[in-house]
């Protein structure tokens, strides 16, 4: 599975301050959980973000990102953002934010819900 351990420490350092963060080797990379919910992913030279639906059509206007498409369909909420564009800490803070907003109101897969 080959992605940036340089992008994962970041990662972990953004949500050092959340109680409920595991990591998992998912999508060819590595997919940081939060409260049991995928939140960002790292695959490559990129990272993926799962934001909140309403707010999707907007970012992908306003930043530099990419859907993520999955089998021929396109993923709302979720998308790609490469290495180049989270060089700067605000930049990655965004993404983090973003993502860990919608974590909150997102519910888990069924899996974990049957826990």
């Amino acid at each position: 599975m080959a992605y940036s351990e340089k992008t994962a420490n970041r990662i972990r350092e953004a949500l050092s301050e959340q109680k409920n963060v595991e990591e998992k080797k998912m999508f060819q990379g590595l997919c940081f959980m939060v409260d049991g919910k995928m939140c960002i992913c790292i695959r490559n030279d990129e990272i993926m973000c799962r934001l909140d639906p309403e707010k999707y059509e907007a970012v992908l206007e306003e930043k530099n990102c990419r859907p993520m498409v999955h089998n021929g369909k396109t993923m709302k909420g979720f998308v790609f953002v490469d290495d180049e564009e989270i060089k700067n800490p605000v930049d990655l803070a965004f993404w983090v934010e973003m993502a860990l907003e919608y974590n909150k109101k997102s519910k888990a897969s069924p899996k974990k819900r049957r826990k």
